[in-house]
């Protein structure tokens, strides 16, 4: 499959909402390997990434302070039920709730002291939203609410949350360099661009003990030349180690930058490649 054809698919799902068979024919490939490439190439399928871009177009003009109901319609939603259906989830609240900053939304948190320190986990209703390290409880308790200023933050015990225990254990279990041993427990609710999600989707599917540069997961993006903004998204992530940008480094192997400090990257890294 030629990169050429596969860029000339993404340009017309920049442009217009081909179905997959319109796609494949206006490419002329089948559908099946179509569906097939494009996911290995982009990391999304067509229809992931259709889904995506619509999104991305939602969240940005919301952000500008769009009215939600032309928003949506300018992103290409045919009604209002329809962004619900299907863009709700990724964007991780309601279109009106995204604008106001997270106003209605409810974030369950709680503090917790892992091999890494001390740490803080939160979680909306559909997953982990955000593990934040640092020195102290007052300090980590600022940055979740800079990063969710209207939303409705809730401190509970997780010794005693039938929801976030698991969670708080399994994260704990995954900064120690365990592995959780439930999935489920495990799940994210990402909160981003189109861009940084899939960057943060791609920074995922690294292996352990192994690293990309900047420039070649932007490459490996479809996206070449956007190494700062790789560095961008990278930065702008608010999970710590479940979304492993420790893993992206420099071209010249230095260790670039990182939200929780260098001496951590190392030491993330080090272990890693030791097990």
């Amino acid at each position: 499959m030629s990169i050429r054809k596969l860029q000339q698919a993404r340009s017309l799902l920049d442009n217009s909402e081909p179905t997959l068979a319109e796609l494949g024919a206006a490419i002329g490939m089948s559908a099946s390997h179509l569906q097939r490439s494009f996911s290995e190439r982009f990391g999304l399928s067509p229809a992931e990434y259709l889904a995506q871009r619509k999104l991305g177009t939602l969240k940005a003009a919301l952000r500008e302070g769009s009215d939600v109901s032309a928003a949506l319609y300018d992103a290409g939603y045919g009604s209002p039920s329809r962004v619900y259906e299907a863009g709700a989830a990724r964007l991780g609240m309601t279109p009106a709730r995204y604008r106001a900053g997270g106003a209605g939304e409810t974030i369950r948190w709680s503090i917790a002291d892992t091999a890494l320190g001390t740490a803080l986990v939160a979680t909306t209703a559909r997953g982990i939203c955000m593990v934040e390290l640092g020195d102290s409880e007052p300090s980590l308790e600022q940055k979740l609410q800079a990063e969710f200023p209207q939303a409705r933050l809730t401190r509970v015990d997780a010794g005693r949350d039938a929801f976030l225990a698991p969670r708080v254990q399994a994260v704990a279990a995954r900064l120690a360099g365990h592995r959780a041993a439930d999935a489920a427990d495990m799940t994210l609710d990402l909160i981003g661009t189109v861009f940084q999600k899939k960057v943060w989707d791609a920074l995922m599917r690294i292996p352990r003990g192994e690293t990309r540069s900047y420039a070649g997961l932007a490459t490996q993006l479809g996206q070449a030349g956007s190494a700062r903004a790789v560095a961008g998204a990278c930065a702008r992530n608010r999970i710590a180690v479940l979304v492993p940008c420790h893993r992206v480094i420099r071209g010249d192997g230095s260790l670039g930058g990182y939200r929780w400090g260098l001496p951590l990257k190392q030491q993330l890294l080090e272990r890693e490649r030791a097990a």
